[in-house]
Parts: structure tokens; C-alpha cells; sequence
């Protein structure tokens, strides 16, 4: 949608967005680019947190009153710890979908024109009191009719509908966020730190996927089917028939809110039981299935108590106090592609080896960095962080003074703010499912610490990729010497084939060099061969004992091969 259909019914909430916007414009101007130039830095300097904290609140108070997607891009960016400082962040935490409800006729005029028939029809019964209302829509009870239950064997779902209206509210919300980033491109101070135009097509692509309730549908079923096995882990089912682009009937999974710890206490389930379990799914999430709920705030995940049969675990359905944490809403999902996989292996193995240059090049092969970013003082901070940390483990670090953790992050921060430092979406949204499940397990449990949680799948990543890694590396060091091994026998080729035509010259000197160039060949073969089991025998030492020792004593043989190997007495 361009600026010029924003011209309708909605022209005059267009017209605000951008008028907010140039009035920071001004601000950030004045501040930024036109006191420095009169000597004045240090009042931008100084008054620069008042600013951004002042900000935040006229656009909280913008969002809040505007509704549709504007509460959304609050959200999205106090998320956005890469690019906007903490005044900011902190501000927008909070923000939520604080909008009142649609009157119910106009629900039901929507939904009746989406599923083409009288909700009586529909439904036996349909609540007219909203179970929630959100920016783009709102969630109802109802009781599916008697044939839908006989074919789905659900009776009790919830419907949620859209707002109407809402596609045209998006579609204008984005066009005034697409002209507000050209004019950041003509921003020196912020078009050299932030693709501001690729911001906004990341997230108008999230909020399209947001408001198409069959997008989320199909999230669902994809969530459901990933832990069918799992005991732990449940998710309401989708009634196809009743489903639409903008209605969505799901069973009724609602229990226990999962911070609600005197109801969890109530029904005998232990609140710190909880959150190990809690954080046990949403890490097998992102490292076992690769799709990730991205936003488990407690509206979205219930604690549903099990009642005991004698047999089982914490968690599952056997024991007194068993529970099944039942996730919902599905429109904010993450997923961990190949190429992010990838990246995060890239990572792992330059942190391991404490290589803050290989750190920065991972960081800039999977989209973190723009290539032009100036990372010498990056990799200073990098070499002081391993320097100080690196050498921890994850029961050291969760020892260390928090105090030292935050001065050294704030410091750290500051410096990162100052790149050209964007993360893709995807990374973005694994963040912030990991930034909320370590602070709802932190509420459940004060003793919580993530760092126990994540540490057995850190340590399966890293054997995976160790593995992975030497498989790449054998693979490379056969490859090569395939080709040297091959390099003297395709030269007698070419000697054969000189010898046999109608040039004639003197070959004996050629040939003394391709002896000796035979002769490095295979002791290059042999080299090779001697430093692919050498790695091999030392990183499979841990892990494989016996397999790792004997690649090391058995890659003596190459090793005695590249010294003397091919070595001929000269004629």
C-alpha cells in the first residue's frame, strides 16, 4: 500500500504516524547533528537517556491509543536490544494489547460472513463476553454443534475472530512505517547503523503471517505433531471446518495460567517442577525440533494438571503433582533454518576457540554485522570477554557477581549499539522466546538459572558439530590427497604423450624434476593424511577413548610417510 491509499477512512491516522515521526526527527536533528557542529556534544551527551526515555513514553502513549499495529511495533521494538538503547527498550517492555473489546454484533457480522452461515448454525452456543481482546483480535467460547462434535469428538472450542477492519489498519500502518524508513536512510547517524527499509519488510512480513489465521492454524498442527509423543506437552486441536483466514476454532485448552503459582500450589504441582519443565520443552524447541514458539508470555502457556496412575515422571502423567504444559497461540513462531543452524555452528566453534576475529567474521556470514562495520574495537571487547569468561563453565559463570555481569554488559552494549549490528528475524525471534522462558522460570523459581537448563543441550550442539566438523575436515584432507596422490601419474600421462609425438627434445632434465616433484606429492599426501587423524584422534579422545587413541598412534604411519616418503638420491 502506498502513501496515496492511505488517503481513505484512515488518512487522518496516517497523517499522526507521520507527524509523531517528524517531530523526532527534529529532536534527533537538533540534538545529534546541529549542537555538535556549534561545540555543543556534551548537552546531547548529557540530556541524551531523558530524551529516549521521553520518547518512549509519547510513543507508548501513541500506541496505546492508536491500537492495531502500532501496539505491535512497540512490542517489536523493546525487543530490538541491538539497536535501540535500554531507555528505550525498558519503556516499551510493557506494553500490551491494552485496547478495549469489539461490541459483539460486529464480531458476529465478521464471523458469520467468514464461515457463510448463521453462528447459530455454527455453534450451539457462543459467549458474548470476549475471553480476551488484543489489537487485531479477540477470543470467544462457544459450543461446537452437535455434527461438528460427532466429526471432530470436540464439543468445548474458542473461536477467535479478527477485528474488523483490521487489514485496512495494517495495510496503513505499514505504508507510514515504509515512509518513515526512507526518510531514516537520509539519517546519516542512523542509515550507517540500521537497514531501516529491510527492518520494516522483516517485520510487515511477521505481522501479515500475524493476522492470517490459517498461517496459524498450520503453526499449530506443526507444534502438535512435533511433541505427539511427548507427555509433557499438549496443544488445542483446530476444527478445519470452522477455520477461515479470519476465524480461527480451536479446542478450549484453557487451565492454570502458568505464572499463577498460589493456583499451581492449590492442585499440588510444584511451581519450581514447572519451570525446569517449562524451560526443558521450549529448549527442546529450538535444538530438537528447529520451530519455536516465540511468544510464551503467560497468556499463551496453561498448566494442566494430570491425575496420577501410578507410573511416570514430574511433568508427565504419572505421578501426585503431575502436570502437562499446554501451549497456544501460534502466530509468532520462529523457525531455525539450515543457514541460521549453520551460522550458529560457525559461532559455537569460534567461541570454543576463543577466536574473537572468527567470532566477528560468523557474526557477518549469517546477517548479524553489515559488511562495512568497523570491528576492531568489536574484537577487542571479544578478547577481553573471553579473556575474562571464556575459560568458565556454565556451574563457574552462574557463580560470578552479577554486578560484574551488568557493568561489563552496559559497557558492552554501549560499544555493540555503535555497529552497524542488525539481527535477522529469525535469531531475533529465538531471543525473545529465550529472554521470556528465562524469566518466567526465573518467576516460578527464584533459584532458577538458565545456565543449568541450556547447558546439556550447549553440550550436544557441541558434540553434534565436533562430529560434523570432522567429518567436513576428513572429507577435505581425502579430497586433497585423492588429487596429489593422482598429480605424478596424470605428469607420466603428459611425458607418454610428449614422448610418443612429433616433438622431440631433451626430456631427462623435465623428468629429474618430476621425480622430486612425485616425490613431494606423496610426502604432501602423506601430510595431509597425518593431520586429519592427529585432529581427529584428539577431538574424539573425550567422547570415543579408544577409537581417539588409535587414530593418534595410527597417524604415525603418514607422518613417517610425508618425511621420507618419495625421497630419491639425486642422479
Amino acid at each position: 500500500m502506498t502513501a496515496a491509499a492511505a488517503q481513505g477512512p484512515h488518512r487522518a491516522r496516517y497523517r499522526r504516524i507521520l507527524s509523531f515521526a517528524s517531530r523526532e526527527f527534529v529532536a534527533i536533528w537538533w540534538f545529534e547533528l546541529v549542537l555538535p557542529r556549534f561545540g555543543l556534544s556534551s548537552v546531547a551527551e548529557r540530556t541524551r537517556a531523558r530524551r529516549m526515555q521521553r520518547f518512549a513514553r509519547r510513543f507508548h502513549t501513541l500506541a496505546v491509543e492508536l491500537g492495531g499495529l502500532m501496539i505491535k511495533v512497540g512490542q517489536f521494538m523493546s525487543s530490538r536490544l541491538d539497536l535501540l538503547p535500554p531507555e528505550i527498550t525498558a519503556e516499551l517492555e510493557g506494553l500490551q494489547d491494552e485496547v478495549p473489546a469489539v461490541p459483539t454484533p460486529q464480531i458476529r457480522a465478521l464471523a458469520e460472513a467468514e464461515l457463510g452461515m448463521p453462528l447459530e448454525r455454527v455453534y450451539t452456543w457462543f459467549d458474548d463476553t470476549p475471553v480476551a481482546a488484543a489489537s487485531l483480535g479477540q477470543v470467544h467460547r462457544a459450543r461446537l454443534s452437535a455434527l461438528d462434535a460427532e466429526d471432530t469428538g470436540l464439543h468445548e472450542v474458542v473461536v477467535k475472530v479478527q477485528r474488523p477492519g483490521i487489514d485496512e489498519i495494517v495495510a496503513v500502518d505499514l505504508a507510514a512505517l515504509r515512509r518513515v524508513a526512507r526518510w531514516l536512510t537520509r539519517v546519516r547517524i542512523v542509515a550507517d547503523r540500521v537497514d531501516a527499509p529491510a527492518l520494516v519488510e522483516e517485520f510487515a512480513v511477521t505481522s501479515m503471517e500475524e493476522i492470517d489465521y490459517l498461517h496459524e492454524a498450520r503453526s499449530a498442527e506443526r507444534f502438535r505433531e512435533n511433541f505427539a509423543d511427548d507427555p509433557r506437552v499438549a496443544a488445542p486441536e483446530i476444527v478445519w471446518e470452522r477455520t477461515t483466514r479470519r476465524v480461527l476454532t480451536l479446542s478450549d485448552a484453557t487451565a492454570i495460567k502458568i505464572n499463577d503459582t498460589a493456583a499451581l500450589r492449590a492442585a499440588g504441582i510444584d511451581p519450581s517442577a514447572v519451570a525446569d519443565a517449562f524451560a526443558e520443552v521450549m529448549f527442546d524447541q529450538v535444538f530438537t525440533h528447529r520451530f519455536v514458539h516465540a511468544d510464551p508470555h503467560p497468556g499463551n502457556i496453561f498448566v494442566t494438571p494430570v491425575p496420577s496412575t501410578g507410573s511416570g515422571t514430574q511433568g508427565g502423567s504419572g505421578t501426585p503433582g503431575g502436570f502437562r504444559l499446554t501451549f497456544i497461540d501460534f502466530g509468532m513462531m520462529a523457525e531455525v533454518s539450515d543457514n541460521l543452524r549453520q551460522g550458529l555452528r560457525t559461532l559455537l566453534i569460534a567461541v570454543t576457540a576463543r577466536d574473537s576475529r572468527g567470532l566477528v567474521r560468523a557474526a557477518k556470514e549469517i546477517g548479524v554485522l553489515l559488511p562495512t562495520a568497523d570491528t576492531g574495537e568489536l574484537e577487542r571487547a571479544l578478547t577481553a570477554l573471553f579473556a575474562r569468561f571464556g575459560g568458565m563453565g556454565f556451574a563457574e559463570l552462574s557463580r560470578v557477581d552479577p554486578r560484574e555481569f551488568t557493568d561489563f554488559a552496559e559497557e558492552f552494549g554501549d560499544m555493540v549499539r555503535r555497529l552497524p549490528l542488525q539481527l535477522p528475524e529469525d535469531m531475533l525471534l529465538l531471543i525473545r522466546a529465550v529472554s521470556l522462558t528465562s524469566g518466567m522460570c526465573s518467576g516460578l523459581d527464584p533459584a532458577f538459572n538458565v545456565w543449568d537448563a541450556a547447558e546439556p543441550y550447549a553440550a550436544r550442539l557441541l558434540r553434534d558439530e565436533s562430529g560434523t566438523l570432522m567429518q567436513d575436515m576428513a572429507q577435505q584432507a581425502m579430497a586433497n590427497a585423492a588429487t596429489t596422490w593422482r598429480l605424478p601419474k596424470r605428469i607420466d600421462d603428459i611425458i607418454t604423450r610428449v614422448d610418443d609425438g612429433n616433438v622431440s627434445f631433451d626430456t631427462s632434465r623435465l623428468e629429474r624434476r618430476l621425480d622430486r616433484l612425485e616425490g613431494i606429492a606423496r610426502r604432501i599426501a602423506s601430510g595431509v593424511l597425518f593431520a586429519a587423524m592427529l585432529v581427529g584422534g584428539a577431538l574424539l579422545v573425550g567422547p570415543l577413548p579408544p577409537l581417539g587413541i588409535t587414530l593418534l598412534w595410527v597417524s604415525v604411519l603418514p607422518l613417517l610417510g610425508a618425511l621420507f616418503l618419495g625421497r630419491r638420491r639425486p642422479r
